[in-house]
């Protein structure tokens, strides 16, 4: 079986290469250039995507002895990844572009290249697993839960997951290290990405600010009751849940409790003003590609560090999906993902309105 290998440099994705190979499977390498450097305003060392990554991948190809390719994807990751992105935070959300970029370009836009190479299947260095099961292939969480990416994956298939190959899934990333070391790979012990690539400073603001081409219009912070009580610089500064930045002297802690983009509105309340019980959700994906009938128990999370939460689950006739969870969640943030889980199995997901 021939397998198309998604290479970032790092010693998940060179270790899922080895891990394939020694099972037999015959290996192509392969990095997705997805953005310049230049064009985000960062320096070249600073992401995951930096040419140092592409030669690291390159060495681990030539060392096991198997194909490699660059794939030139800049377009399609200008025009689904950061136009989208510029979107969202300009219409008072906030994305998160590590989805979208599994959904059209490691999962999307690789598919194309896989079959063009005739690769049977895609490999990533994602913690997470996939379970055929009476002829529906299961997306499950990682054996390593402090490193589980399931919640980034919800957007796949059934086409998909039965043409994609998680090496990983199984061990615990102390485990990838330790082999990694033990089959002398440099990438033993080089340190995770932890930013979005294309905003390795964590400024979104000037990223928004530099690909839309227009400065942030200032307007009105308002309390609760809709009362004036300062200005902001621009909705694209703010995200709820958000306490710093805000300028704001008040007795208590302020806290952005919602976004207006229609009035240019900021809202300010007190930690109790951010929670909610129940949650809409669109675009949804249900990875087993039928939605159960009618109301079920479940667990979900609202965004990818927060812990999954008991709630109930109903499809709604539009598409949409209501999650009503058992206690108020925080900062619940139109935009982020909404992902449902059945124990270790995910059911789907999609974005919070």
């Amino acid at each position: 079986m021939k397998a198309l290998i998604a290479m970032s440099g790092g010693v998940d994705s060179a270790m899922a290469a080895l891990l394939l190979q020694q099972q037999g499977y015959d290996c192509v390498g392969c990095t997705m250039k997805l953005y310049n450097n230049e064009d985000a305003g960062v320096d070249r060392s600073k992401t995951c995507c930096a040419a140092d990554d592409v030669q690291d991948a390159r060495a681990m190809c030539l060392r096991m002895g198997i194909p490699y390719y660059v794939f030139n994807f800049t377009y399609d990751f200008r025009r689904e990844i950061i136009d989208r992105f510029v979107r969202c935070y300009e219409c008072g959300q906030t994305p998160n572009p590590c989805i979208d970029c599994n959904k059209y370009m490691k999962f999307g836009k690789l598919y194309e290249r896989a079959a063009l190479l005739d690769c049977d299947v895609i490999a990533t260095g994602h913690y997470a697993r996939i379970e055929e099961r009476g002829g529906v292939y299961l997306l499950k969480k990682a054996v390593d839960e402090t490193k589980d990416q399931s919640y980034v994956l919800y957007s796949l298939t059934q086409a998909q997951l039965r043409r994609t190959v998680f090496p990983l899934g199984s061990l615990r990333k102390s485990e990838v290290r330790v082999m990694a070391a033990e089959a002398g790979l440099e990438a033993a012990q080089k340190p995770d990405s932890q930013d979005i690539c294309f905003v390795p400073d964590g400024d979104y603001a000037k990223i928004v600010t530099l690909h839309s081409g227009r400065e942030p219009e200032p307007g009105p912070f308002v309390n609760m009751k809709g009362e004036r009580i300062g200005t902001h610089r621009g909705i694209i500064h703010y995200t709820i849940g958000q306490r710093r930045g805000l300028g704001i002297a008040a007795e208590r802690p302020l806290y952005v409790v919602s976004v207006e983009p229609e009035t240019n509105t900021v809202v300010l309340g007190y930690n109790e003003d951010l929670f909610r019980r129940e949650v809409l959700v669109r675009d949804f994906n249900w990875c087993a590609g039928i939605a159960p009938e009618g109301a079920f128990r479940c667990s979900a999370k609202i965004r990818y560090r927060h812990p999954e939460q008991p709630a109930v689950c109903v499809a709604l006739p539009d598409g949409r999906v209501r999650i009503v969870f058992d206690e108020g969640q925080r900062a619940v943030t139109p935009g982020q993902s909404a992902v449902v889980y059945d124990g270790d199995v995910v059911l789907g997901g999609g974005i919070i309105e």
